[in-house]
């Protein structure tokens, strides 16, 4: 009896196994695939800086309020397309009376304004950081928080300085580790229990080291060094870059000299090799310097990506950027131009479009005589 309950239930399953099976072919199928690779994109700019000019130019004695949106108006398409932008934060947000040169204070308008114009991080490690003392070390960090603005490059404490260095990003399933460090503070003291990002290179190998064994796909630094106003980078930049290279960064990015300096990509050769990006300085993203080299700077874009087994630093694209200070209404105003959509618009008064013409002609021949050069975005 047992033999025939079994034989029945056999023939049962196999009908339903049967049809199942018909079913399944006339349905249409939806197949599940993981992703063949993910990716990222980063923009870095050069130093926001405020001399007393830009302080005044950005006063909007209508609303008694200063505004810097203008400024970044130009920028912002450029700059609001990337996952992650960053830019070096050159004066403190130490409160009034703002001040200039020497020493940096400048209106909260300017990080709301950075904000406004699709910036997500801003550094300050730099030589101004210290320009009003412990006390606008912590408000700078205090204004840049309420604002929501990631940061990195000095801190309240050592416990801030713990969940801020290094400054760890995550997007697309990728994780960054971003580092900053300045090469000093114009001489200017912080003491305990603030901190600021000093470049010291065994700490700097200790740091990238201390990331091999955590889940970081990619490692970049961003320092602020060299000598000023030279358009070539000091031995000490090139020892440096290769140190961090040598010990895991993915990309190096430079700030300070208020000039471009040369830009170098290093594409992948083999399966294993994941690409470097070295940039020594990006010049001055704004600011009141007039002067020929130092009235503009560059942008920096590029990619990074992973699949089950490569990760990659590709596509880097230079956007060459110029500072337009027409007189309006009776004021001089800043306006941060893209090269590109502005080398050709007539709009502007012949003796700018000519100086922009000059910093365009001047940053490319530098830029293109690099072995390894980045492309100037389209």
């Amino acid at each position: 009896m047992n033999m025939v309950f079994d034989y029945i239930r056999y023939i049962l399953l196999a009908s339903s196994v049967l049809i199942t099976s018909i079913a399944d072919r006339s349905a249409p199928v939806t197949p599940v695939n993981a992703p063949d690779s993910t990716s990222v994109t980063l923009l870095f700019a050069g130093d926001i800086m405020q001399h007393g000019p830009q302080i005044a130019a950005a006063w909007n004695a209508e609303d008694s309020v200063y505004d810097y949106t203008p400024c970044f108006r130009y920028v912002r398409a450029i700059v609001s397309q990337y996952d992650f932008a960053i830019a070096n934060l050159e004066t403190t947000l130490g409160g009034e009376p703002y001040t200039g040169y020497p020493q940096f204070s400048a209106p909260d308008a300017i990080a709301v304004a950075a904000r406004e114009a699709g910036f997500d991080i801003i550094s300050t490690a730099n030589n101004h950081s210290c320009d009003r003392g412990n006390p606008g070390i912590r408000r700078t960090i205090k204004v840049l928080d309420s604002l929501d603005l990631m940061r990195t490059g000095t801190y309240t404490d050592s416990a801030d300085m713990a969940s801020h260095h290094p400054l760890i990003l995550r997007k697309n399933g990728i994780t960054i580790a971003l580092l900053n460090y300045t090469y000093g503070t114009n001489g200017l003291p912080f003491h305990s229990p603030v901190v600021v990002s000093l470049i010291d290179s065994l700490r700097i190998i200790a740091d990238l080291n201390s990331l091999n064994n955590k889940e970081i796909d990619f490692r970049i630094v961003f320092f602020h060094w060299g000598n000023e106003y030279q358009s070539f980078a000091s031995e000490s930049q090139r020892k440096l870059a290769l140190l961090c290279r040598e010990n895991g960064a993915d990309a190096v990015i430079g700030s300070h000299p208020h000039v471009l300096q040369p830009m170098e990509y290093y594409q992948p050769d083999s399966l294993r090799a994941s690409g470097h990006l070295l940039v020594y300085s990006l010049g001055n993203f704004v600011s009141n310097q007039r002067d020929r080299f130092k009235d503009g700077g560059a942008m920096i874009g590029f990619n990074l990506s992973k699949t089950w087994n490569r990760k990659r630093v590709h596509l880097p694209e230079v956007h060459l950027t110029w500072v337009h200070t027409p007189i309006e209404n009776g004021k001089k105003q800043y306006y941060i131009l893209p090269v590109k959509q502005f080398e050709n618009d007539t709009s502007i008064d012949k003796q700018a479009l000519d100086q922009l013409r000059i910093f365009a002609n001047d940053s490319r021949e530098l830029l293109n005589k690099q072995q390894k050069a980045v492309p100037e975005a389209d």
